[in-house]
């Protein structure tokens, strides 16, 4: 072991706080490697219509690889239909340019309590086999002179899942954006999902689901986390 790594629970730490495992470990325990979500330094240097083209491209390849007729009929559009779907719906969170805008109003009502938005149902997929999650986000903070829009609550949810996810980063992605346009860290995010590459292969189980959390500043009271999850269950 090179010096300043550490073995914790068997996960190997690197000198620069990242942890290394195989792809194996990745894949099948669901695990994440970094808050941020892992790009490449040119990731944006295409406009959308070349990646369209060049996943369009690519698709038909693995559509062929797989012995499929692409003369057919229902077929012969379905690498372009996937191309327009990844880069414009399905994984359009990746780019920075499609983050909503949000303005915020002074809280002119002098409304000091908690604001709960639950059940924002969002749709992502895993990062690991590229399958649908998808479940409810539970969304709370209080005020720190500031509110934001309601629906800008759910447009920001569903920005950070329209991206290769993994449940436990989109729940610090959603905590630490708020956090940051609300100038506060009373914020608080409770998902609960189901996951296909548990449901529909591996392990195929269906009838579990993912629950992640992120309680920040006066959440973390006990008090105050009891409250947030009481309405929640209401």
């Amino acid at each position: 072991m090179k010096p300043n790594e550490t073995l914790l629970n068997t996960l190997l730490v690197d000198n620069n706080n990242k942890i290394r495992f195989t792809d194996d470990e990745i894949g099948d325990e669901h695990i994440m490697t970094s808050v941020d979500t892992p790009m490449r330094e040119d990731a944006f240097d295409l406009s959308d219509d070349e990646k369209m083209a060049q996943i369009e491209y690519h698709f038909k390849q693995i559509m062929e690889t797989l012995g499929l007729d692409l003369t057919d009929d229902s077929l012969k559009g379905t690498p372009k239909r996937v191309a327009k779907m990844y880069v414009k719906e399905i994984f359009s969170g990746l780019d920075p340019k499609n983050m909503p805008s949000v303005a915020l109003f002074e809280n002119k009502y002098q409304y000091n309590e908690m604001l709960v938005e639950k059940n924002i149902s969002f749709y992502s997929n895993c990062e690991h086999h590229f399958v649908p999650i998808f479940g409810k986000a539970h969304v709370a903070y209080i005020a720190n002179g500031q509110v934001i829009g309601l629906s800008k609550l759910n447009r920001i949810v569903q920005h950070f899942a329209k991206r290769p996810q993994v449940q436990e980063r989109l729940t610090m992605q959603i905590a630490k954006e708020l956090q940051k346009l609300l100038g506060t860290d009373d914020v608080a995010i409770m998902i609960d999902a189901k996951h296909l590459c548990v449901a529909s292969r591996g392990v195929k189980d269906d009838t579990s689901s993912t629950v992640t959390s992120y309680y920040g500043g006066k959440f973390l009271e006990e008090s105050t986390k009891a409250e947030f999850l009481k309405y929640i269950a209401m």
